[in-house]
Order: C-alpha cells, then structure tokens, then sequence
C-alpha cells in the first residue's frame, strides 16, 4: 500500500482550497486536495509541508489530522493521510495543477472530485 499525503488548506474565509489535475496525468481533470507522495524514511507530516512547497509555492503548518482513507486505484492501493493546515507564508500557485480554486465546503460537490477525496469533503463537511 502506498501512503499519500494530501493538505486541506483553509483561508481566513473558511474556504477551502481545491486544485485541478492536469489533463494528461491520471485523473486529469478532477479536482483534489493537494499532495503526494511519502518518500521512504519520510513522515507524513514533513512529506506534506515538502509536498506544498513543491506544488503550490507555500509554507504551511500542519494544524491537525483527518482519517485516513483507504482507496484502490485500478489495482493501485493507496493510503491517503489528509492534514488539515495553516499557510505559513506565500500565496498558492498552479505550479502542477491547471488550476486552484477557493471554495466552501458549501459547494464542494459543485466540482468533479478524485474519489478518494470524497470521503474527506464528507468529513469536512459533517
């Protein structure tokens, strides 16, 4: 099983930010919780603070934790670990994504979500 980290990042507004994967990768087009990738030795919460330097050009701070889900990808397992966190520094930017959106956990379902992120909008929110 491959553990996945992935930040949902709320502003001042309680808004929450969504991010859209890029055509040619797999699920492109849906929207997601950014993230990615524990590498080994890594604990999920250094790999999600070096994963949103990486990918939307921030600073972040790990506030809290949501469950974990459990998801298989065509064959793929995969752990997804969702951290709730705080913008340190910086404003986000599309750096992997085609494209980010603030939005209210509201109108979530509004977007076309990677299935695995759906049980963290529920939890959201519950």
């Amino acid at each position: 099983m491959l553990d996945v980290v992935c930040a949902v990042i709320f502003d001042n507004d309680g808004r929450f930010l969504a991010c859209r994967r890029p055509s040619d990768k797999h699920l492109g087009g849906k929207w997601e919780f950014p993230g990615g990738k524990v590498d080994s030795g890594e604990s999920p919460e250094a790999a999600i603070v070096r994963e949103i330097r990486e990918e939307l050009a921030i600073e972040v701070e790990v506030l809290s934790s949501f469950s974990p889900v459990v998801w298989d990808y065509d064959g793929r397992l995969i752990r997804l670990i969702p951290f709730r966190c705080g913008i340190l520094a910086g404003v986000p930017q599309a750096l992997e994504h085609d494209d980010l959106l603030w939005c209210t956990p509201g109108d979530w379902g509004l977007l076309d979500w990677a299935p695995a992120d759906v049980p963290i909008l529920r939890e959201i929110a519950g």
